[in-house]
């Protein structure tokens, strides 16, 4: 491999990106737009679904085998589901990071409830359990208030890494996926194939130009809605750089092994769609999934987006350290390199 060809591709890639004005405006006021939508319309959360919090459900039992001591109003209405937990610690951390808006114990009397006094749906659905609980006699109380212990995280704490990851994707898919795919077609390809740049040479670039342009917009975006909505990090930003940086490098390897084969930009956008839209809505981008199926779940841990997000909250919504995330990185660091060998692998220049 020779690194001034390399050099060469990166430099050339980069430059491309940077005279491209509409789609590198739009790389930055995409994110911004929806942060600042987010942050400033919504104040909280945006779902109509409420998801009520219980515990102890023992393994094995079903949640609805354990709300018979709720009054029948709030148990069966619409708008409420249950998920069950075997520990209230576990319930807790879900609450605190707003997968649930409720945290109920089971077969308490009076009802021991907790709820995060900066989620507006727990202050809805707190209210709900109180309607519905009313006590036949004052002396008579039948629910009692718990307070929260450690960190209260904001909604839009919570969302921001999310929309930083989804606006990660994209640039990563489309920005390399795409635009070979298109380079194939146009014959530029072709041509290279002419030169002594060698396919490994062309992919590395291709991915060393993507990974920069990426940690570039995350950080201008960042700073600036930082700058409006004061984000709260209470884990180190050196650890989330780390994080961040493996993931940008997942995403732009799965891009180049969508961009490995094929003259056809539609079908290229097609595939582009088939993988980005399943990931945006599993990976948790944008409302907690806690409560589907199981199935579902284990899923969504296909998608690098899952892995990448777990980890930036980890560390901003938590505090956690490296190694607390260190199973994450590591999944996406094997996902890359498996991306990267696929991709070198069934690389052709001209079809």
């Amino acid at each position: 491999m020779r690194l001034k060809r390399l050099w060469a591709i990166f430099q050339t890639r980069n430059l491309e990106y940077f005279r491209d004005r509409e789609a590198f405006g739009w790389n930055f006021l995409f994110p911004f737009l929806i942060i600042i939508g987010f942050g400033l319309i919504f104040k909280g959360d945006y779902r109509a679904q409420f998801k009520v919090g219980l515990f102890p459900v023992p393994t094995g039992v079903s949640v609805e085998q354990s709300i018979d001591f709720l009054p029948e109003s709030f148990a069966t209405f619409a708008s409420l589901s249950f998920v069950g937990f075997e520990s209230g610690e576990i319930g807790l951390q879900k609450l605190k990071h707003h997968k649930i808006d409720l945290l109920i114990q089971a077969h308490t009397r009076p009802v021991r409830y907790w709820v995060a006094d900066s989620s507006p749906s727990g202050a809805i659905v707190e209210r709900l359990l109180k309607e519905a609980m009313v006590p036949d006699q004052a002396a008579d109380p039948r629910f009692e208030k718990e307070d929260i212990k450690g960190l209260q995280i904001r909604y839009v704490d919570w969302l921001f890494p999310g929309i930083l990851g989804m606006n990660m994707m994209f640039s990563a898919l489309y920005g390399v996926g795409w635009v070979v795919v298109r380079y194939r077609k146009n014959g530029v390809l072709k041509r290279l194939k002419a030169t002594p740049l060698t396919a490994f040479e062309y992919l590395a670039a291709q991915l060393l130009s993507r990974i920069f342009l990426l940690m570039v917009t995350l950080t201008i975006v960042w700073v600036g809605c930082d700058l409006i909505l004061d984000f709260r990090v209470y884990g180190s930003l050196l650890n989330l750089f780390i994080v961040f940086l493996a993931g940008s490098s997942c995403m732009t390897a799965l891009g180049l092994v969508i961009a490995c084969r094929g003259t056809s930009e539609e079908f290229a956008n097609g595939i582009l769609n088939l993988i980005s839209w399943p990931m945006m809505f599993l990976s948790e981008v944008w409302f907690s999934i806690e409560g589907a199926p199981d199935w579902l779940r284990t899923a969504a841990k296909i998608f690098p987006l899952t892995h990448l997000l777990t980890a930036a909250r980890k560390i901003m919504n938590e505090g956690q350290g490296l190694i607390a995330v260190m199973p994450e990185v590591g999944i996406l660091c094997a996902m890359t390199l498996a991306f990267l060998l696929i991709g070198a692998a069934f690389f052709s220049w001209n079809k």
